[in-house]
């Protein structure tokens, strides 16, 4: 019988705010519980909006679509119209799970050279970097499937929100300081984010009128406007030829998008990613995202393992990082069943043992044919970099519809640049390509090709009903945030609210595991002694999830502290 191994110690008090006794109640809440539907967001307007489409009638896409609207207001350096993400929902009447991907695509004039040569950094900060947005047409599939609002009505709560205004909180007001130095060196973008010369000042309100006009604008002329019509011209334009602040010494590379781009794109349904684990099937995202992938092959090496500790989830994690930089990207023959199958599995977990492996771990051979414990030979492929950003939003209705939704602009900021008169932020989402050279590479830019995401929305079931949804940003860390969420709420017996608040750590087939202090503090000389090497990081994801208890009650879930802490809602608490 395989031996769960409970982490000693594990620090949650660090994680958890402190209470003041005569405190007045808070105006967000990282936990909720009740009937009638759900809604776990990072921010209170967001979860508002998603809660009121849920009372009026609406259901879970409906709610999410409203949500992620309000999202492009409120968190506009992590979200917005014209970046991209993907969505994983459960249909209850139809008793299926479908998953959209909204990712952004390439212009057809990008080849596999076009980013070599170029400073990350750089790219960035570019037109170069901005991939042909998904978002707005995932929405508009979104809605048109499986939702019963229209797009102009799911965009009401965030043209009210971006009229109106809301309470600029020290993460916005942190999140546009530090980008203050790139923001100034773009007129349309100093002009919204930076009202007289500085940064919104914590406590003020802040308003995006001409956002809330644009949302005004495509709830009457629909998506075509973007795709192919004048919003789309203009958003070409600016990615042609950004609009630089005068005297700015900064080199911005015009892009190389064109309005047959734009007239081009589709958001996707696709076949979800599925493994089955401790009795139950868990559903991710499928290639562009390596999302599903990745932690499915680790809880598929976890699984065959004798026993589960932090150690193995580190090492599993080592592992399933090496065969995603090996194998998946948007391109053909992605060995996705092979990644996700038992046997495949079975040969990478005798990898693991006593002692962390040597960095970097070689991808395995997901040939079909697997040995009792081959020996990889492959060379293994470097983490590339990621955004650190992106949101994530968990829906639930009181039809038994569920969704998962990670929506992105990639960078905190994107690339910096808003299009003039317009109110939103562009993408840089290619910067999540490969640069290279690197020869074979399954993630180097082509043309219409969608750059490889880290974006895992996931969705539990037990004895085909859902039982848990649960994402986060935080680029290529996401994938071991959602992988640890699980191990700690199925392998260490936490409860909800203890697996999103516990200390994190994350091992990419890196030589350092970044690491949280409390996760240090609780558990790094144990690793250590075990050969891990640590890297402190001050905060990894900004998870949601939710949790359906039966009999039609749910919990949903977000960060007591990390980002400002997240908003759970319900309907009824009652």
């Amino acid at each position: 019988m395989r031996r769960v191994i409970v982490p000693a110690a594990f620090v949650l008090v660090s994680l958890l705010p402190a209470a003041p006794a005569t405190a007045a109640p808070p105006q967000k809440v990282p936990v909720a519980e009740g009937y009638g539907g759900a809604v776990a967001t990072v921010d209170l307007d967001a979860s508002k909006a998603a809660i009121s489409v849920l009372k009026k009638g609406g259901n879970a896409v409906d709610a999410a679509v409203a949500a992620g609207a309000v999202l492009g207001v409120t968190e506009p350096y992590s979200a917005g119209l014209t970046g991209g993400g993907f969505m994983v929902y459960y249909d209850a009447k139809k008793r299926k799970v479908f998953t959209i991907d909204g990712r952004e695509t390439a212009p057809r004039a990008m080849t596999s050279t076009s980013l070599e040569g170029i400073p990350f950094d750089e790219g960035v900060t570019s037109g170069l970097s901005a991939g042909v947005p998904g978002t707005l047409a995932n929405w508009d599939l979104a809605l048109r499937e499986f939702g019963t609002l229209s797009l102009k009505q799911a965009l009401q709560p965030a043209i009210e929100v971006a009229s109106k205004g809301f309470v600029v909180d020290q993460t916005f007001h942190d999140q546009t300081a530090s980008n203050a130095a790139r923001f100034k060196d773009f007129t349309s973008t100093a002009a919204l984010y930076l009202p007289n010369g500085a940064p919104p000042p914590v406590g003020s309100r802040f308003r995006n009128p001409e956002l809330a006009a644009t949302y005004r604008e495509l709830g009457r002329r629909g998506p075509g406007w973007l795709y192919g019509g004048r919003l789309g011209q203009e958003v070409v334009a600016t990615v042609k030829r950004p609009p630089v602040t005068p005297g700015s010494t900064r080199n911005v590379r015009p892009g190389l998008m064109e309005l047959s781009d734009l007239r081009a794109y589709r958001a996707l349904l696709r076949q979800p990613a599925k493994v089955s684990y401790k009795g139950m099937d868990v559903y991710g995202m499928a290639p562009p995202s390596s999302g599903g992938s990745t932690v499915g092959e680790a809880l598929n090496i976890l699984e065959s393992l004798p026993e589960v500790g932090l150690h193995e989830y580190l090492e599993a994690s080592r592992l399933a990082y090496a065969d995603r930089g090996k194998y998946v990207g948007d391109l053909p023959g992605v060995p996705l069943a092979e990644l996700l199958s038992d046997g495949f599995a079975k040969e990478r977990a005798c990898l693991i043992g006593d002692r962390a492996m040597p960095n970097p771990a070689p991808p395995g051979d997901p040939d079909g044919a697997y040995g009792p414990c081959a020996q990889p030979t492959g060379t293994a492929t470097p983490v590339a970099d990621e955004g650190p950003e992106t949101t994530h939003m968990v829906v639930a209705d009181r039809w038994g519809n569920v969704i998962a939704y990670n929506l992105t602009i990639e960078s905190t900021g994107g690339n910096g640049i808003v299009v003039p008169g317009r109110g939103v932020l562009l993408n840089n989402e290619l910067t999540d390509f490969t640069f290279g050279p690197a020869p074979g590479d399954p993630n180097l830019p082509g043309p219409g090709k969608r750059p490889r995401s880290s974006m895992a929305p996931t969705l539990v079931f037990d004895d085909g009903r859902p039982v848990l949804a649960a994402g986060t940003p935080g680029g290529s860390t996401i994938i071991t945030t959602v992988l640890q969420i699980l191990l700690n709420r199925y392998e260490f017996g936490m409860d909800l609210p203890e697996a999103l608040a516990a200390p994190r750590a994350t091992q990419r087939n890196t030589a350092e595991t970044q690491a949280e202090p409390a996760f240090l503090a609780a558990h790094g000389a144990e690793l250590e002694a075990r050969g891990h090497r640590f890297a402190p990081n001050p905060e990894i994801g900004a998870a949601t999830a939710l949790e359906i208890l039966g009999r039609g009650r749910v919990q949903a879930v977000a960060e007591p502290v990390r980002r400002g802490g997240g908003s759970a809602m319900v309907v009824s608490g009652k």
